[in-house]
């Protein structure tokens, strides 16, 4: 197996690293505040936990906390981008963009508003806050929207990097954080582009029989390890990391598909609408393959540890590693 040079160099153990996306929001998020004195923050009743709070004391004077009111926040956002600031607008993704999504259409995307829209503590693995607040279709809501971004990061120092290139990125952005501590894949010094993917993991030459796995945010790891398995079962295995679902990698996806007998996509998300659904539509349009796809199959959340929650949906290493040995069975 072939891992890139610029991941953590001993990914692949049992013993990573483990921190918050959010906290790379939140370094990300005062080092934009420095670069550019245009970036304002406005948040919605949850400053420290979505890490807020850094540029809130640095900048004190370009922080606004608008109260449990998220559609009064993205209208506000929209108004501040107007007068020519880069508002990064932050709450709970169940509510921004969950509860406040006609808001974000209308006021933001309809305007070409420059607007960073940022949802915190998605998916299952907020872990007790149980159903009501485990934005699990907040991607399929996003990327449906005309002309926006959607990234979602894999761990905290591509957070800090989408944050930044979102501040230099001419219109609205979705960036798309979790709560728990996750795993350290890549490094300060890893590239970042908005809509570029990237192969993290070759498949062993050898192996007749190769399986794609294009995987998305924290789950990336998840990938990897169930690569890792497959390679030493004998089924080749490679992994593409997409942190960004819109605009999607359509060379990067097509390339990668075309040397794979089958492709499973993989994120903490509904299967439905998310990166597995952009990848289906592209392939089905340009090259149809074999495609499965590791999700959460049109259920609700439930409170739960991370891990228990992983398990019982579907999303971790064992429930990877089967599905793509179903996919080239």
């Amino acid at each position: 197996m072939d891992l890139k040079e610029h991941l953590q160099p001993n990914l692949l153990s049992d013993d990573p690293e483990l921190v918050p996306t959010r906290n790379g929001y939140g370094e990300g998020l005062k080092e934009a505040g420095e670069k550019y004195p245009e970036v304002v923050a406005v948040c919605a009743d949850l400053t420290e936990s979505t890490r807020t709070h850094h540029f809130a004391e640095a900048f004190p004077q370009r922080f606004i906390q608008v109260g449990i009111a998220e559609q009064n926040m993205a209208s506000l956002g929209s108004g501040l981008a107007a007068m020519g600031k880069i508002p990064f607008v932050a709450s709970y993704a169940m509510f921004n963009p969950g509860r406040n999504w006609e808001q974000i259409r209308t006021t933001i995307a309809y305007n070409e508003a420059n607007v960073k829209i940022v949802g915190a503590h998605a998916g299952v693995s907020v872990g007790p806050d149980g159903a009501t607040h485990q934005a699990i279709e907040d991607i399929a809501l996003m990327r449906v929207v005309p002309g926006m971004t959607v990234i979602v990061p894999a761990d905290v120092h591509e957070a800090r990097k989408a944050t930044l290139v979102a501040a230099e990125h001419r219109g609205p952005v979705y960036l798309r954080l979790g709560r728990e501590k996750t795993p350290v894949m890549t490094t300060v010094g890893s590239p970042f582009t908005i809509g570029q993917a990237e192969v993290w993991l070759t498949a062993t030459q050898s192996h007749n029989t190769k399986v794609g796995l294009i995987s998305t945010g924290a789950l990336s790891y998840n990938a990897l390890m169930a690569a890792k398995e497959l390679n030493e079962a004998g089924i080749g295995a490679s992994v593409l990391h997409v942190a960004t679902i819109k605009p999607l990698d359509t060379e990067a996806i097509s390339t990668f598909a075309s040397e794979h007998d089958a492709i499973v996509t993989v994120e903490e998300h509904q299967v439905a609408g998310g990166l597995g659904g952009a990848v289906a539509e592209h392939l089905s349009a340009t090259a149809p393959q074999k495609i499965l796809r590791v999700g959460v199959e049109d259920q609700f959340g439930q409170s739960g540890t991370m891990d228990e929650l992983h398990a019982h949906y579907g999303l971790d290493v064992p429930a990877i590693v089967a599905m793509a040995k179903r996919a080239v069975a």
